[in-house]
């Protein structure tokens, strides 16, 4: 893996505020000072203890070993949020491998570009979840993945031809602590892609020191202690489920409490169970969560926090979990995979305002919004926000894109456009890259585009951003017919982006017909125009 070597000069800078320690060294030290008590809750299973969740990784580690993993290797893993996938993570950081999340909503296109790129020697797949069976999605790809050597299949009922099951590795004797490599807590520990403006998702490198500097800025902000429980509604496959869900426990005092899939009545009766007192979420999940707790006639006592990010967050969403929830300080926060969590919201008395009217306060980074020539801008003026700091990514897998993406001081340019505030906040007003944000999760325009464009009857499509009640955003295809004559519905498009092996989410949930799409001068796609246009268009049918 190619470190961006901008990073290089972080290493005096941010190393002071690294813990230069790992996952698997705090799951070994927990196992032997706390061994009895819980690790993590679990929705529909029981709760894992410390010691036990570390002798299972050292049973996987072992039989990792066997199969010939060593330190620097890719595996992977497309499981919901199981017991299995924390496992796997601690037994991967012990033997110094990269781990590789992959979203399981994501299909054979996602999927082999992914796998192709990180040159993954090892995934971890689930028998059947949802409607999908992975293992045939799996077989059909791998002629096409050279380095992929290994499918492990989890909770199968059945064998697999040329796949190793998870429970077998359950068999083999825990590996001594001795026996393990020395691992580098500045070395890459975690390689999660996002989707780009190209259409190409980006492989995004995180340490062990940069992700659990990111866990510690919340912890010391939200003052977290081993009286809570942070409640993770997103998948382990996503940046915030993957390290506030399965990183915290072992790196902090905070348990946490994963849940597989998103049923705001299960989760009111999870909280209410565990006692859980925080969660960190995309809007969908604290709209229906406070909708649910109103059905319930509960007012969620134990919950204090609730940050809420990764689409757009309506003012009024804030304000009704501030006065729904008993305790509860509901916030905005701003962040991506390569920086996570640059604001961390309001949380005092008297600060519901700003909580529901601003992305949230700096915290933990040095932020500046600059303008398209890279000067900064003052308080007030809106400018691309830049970031740096210890929770920042390493780099990008592809070096190219590392140019591309930071300035000469090393900042990393989001492309989300917006200004500071005098009270220290974010305020987000537009977005320069071309991506659609759906329930947290980042969808390239591109891609979509580039799909459309193999249907004959359409000689020219622009995909953007739709408002959506749930999601905060949805899908939207603007198309140019290749002949006047056609008919196309929204029906088919979806039909035939399916048959391109789309991921679901991608897919257009609703498409225009003009004769010509809006230009600009020298020719470029007035994709301005076009989501204003479906903002009104929306507006006006809900009217």
């Amino acid at each position: 893996m190619i470190i961006n070597p901008l990073n290089a000069a972080r290493l005096a800078r941010d190393g002071q505020l690294w813990s230069d320690s790992t996952i698997a060294d705090g799951a070994w030290q927990k196992a032997t000072d706390q061994p009895d008590e819980v690790a993590i809750y679990f929705e529909e299973e029981p709760a894992i203890t410390y010691a036990v969740i570390a002798e299972e990784a050292r049973r996987l580690a072992n039989g990792l070993q066997q199969l010939g993993l060593v330190s620097g290797d890719v595996i992977s893993f497309q499981l919901p949020s199981w017991r299995e996938s924390v496992v796997l993570d601690i037994a991967a950081c012990a033997l110094g491998l990269i781990v590789n999340p992959i979203i399981p909503i994501y299909r054979d296109r996602e999927l082999q570009f992914i796998l192709g790129d990180c040159k993954s020697r090892l995934i971890f797949i689930p028998e059947r979840f949802r409607s999908a069976e992975f293992p045939s999605m799996i077989d059909a790809l791998r002629t096409k993945l050279p380095d992929l050597e290994f499918v492990v299949v989890v909770r199968a009922e059945k064998s697999h031809d040329g796949m190793l099951r998870y429970e077998d590795f359950m068999g083999t004797a825990p590996v001594e602590l001795t026996a393990l490599p020395k691992v580098d807590p500045n070395g890459v520990k975690c390689i999660l892609y996002t989707s780009g403006t190209t259409g190409t998702p980006k492989g995004v490198l995180h340490s062990h020191n940069t992700l659990g500097r990111v866990i510690q800025n919340s912890l010391d902000y939200w003052q977290m202690d081993g009286d809570d429980i942070m409640l993770m509604p997103s998948p382990v496959t996503h940046i915030t489920g993957y390290g506030s869900g399965m990183v915290l426990p072992f790196i902090s005092p905070v348990k946490s409490a994963l849940m597989s899939r998103w049923d705001a009545d299960a989760a009111v009766a999870f909280i209410e169970r565990i006692g859980a007192t925080a969660s960190v979420g995309a809007t969908p999940f604290l709209v229906e969560l406070v909708a649910a707790a109103k059905r319930k006639h509960t007012r969620l006592p134990s919950m204090r926090l609730f940050a809420c990010g990764g689409a757009a967050v309506p003012q009024q969403v804030i304000n009704n979990a501030w006065e729904s929830l008993e305790n509860c300080r509901a916030f905005r926060v701003y962040g991506s995979t390569e920086t996570p969590v640059i604001t961390q919201g309001f949380i005092k008395a008297g600060e519901q305002h700003l909580a529901a009217t601003t992305d949230g306060g700096i915290y933990g980074y040095e932020v500046k919004v600059v303008d398209a020539e890279g000067r900064e801008v003052g308080l007030g003026v809106d400018g691309e926000i830049a970031a740096r700091g210890a929770g920042m990514m390493l780099g990008y897998k592809n070096p190219q894109q590392n140019a591309e993406s930071h300035d000469e001081e090393g900042y990393f340019l989001t492309g989300d456009i917006g200004h500071r505030t005098r009270e220290g906040a974010i305020l987000i007003t537009d977005r320069k890259k071309d991506i659609i944000i759906r329930g947290g999760e980042n969808i390239s325009a591109r891609e979509v585009e580039d799909v459309l464009h193999d249907h004959p009857d359409i000689r020219e499509a622009a995909v953007v951003a739709m408002p959506h009640e749930r999601l905060g955003e949805g899908v939207c295809a603007y198309i140019v017919l290749a002949r006047q004559s056609s008919e196309l519905r929204v029906e088919a498009v979806a039909r035939f982006a399916e048959s391109a092996q789309l991921a679901k989410q991608k897919i257009p949930q609703h498409i225009e017909i003009l004769p010509e799409l809006p230009r600009t001068a020298s020719g470029k796609v007035r994709k301005d125009v076009l989501r204003l246009d479906i903002i009104d268009r929306v507006a006006s049918t809900d009217s």
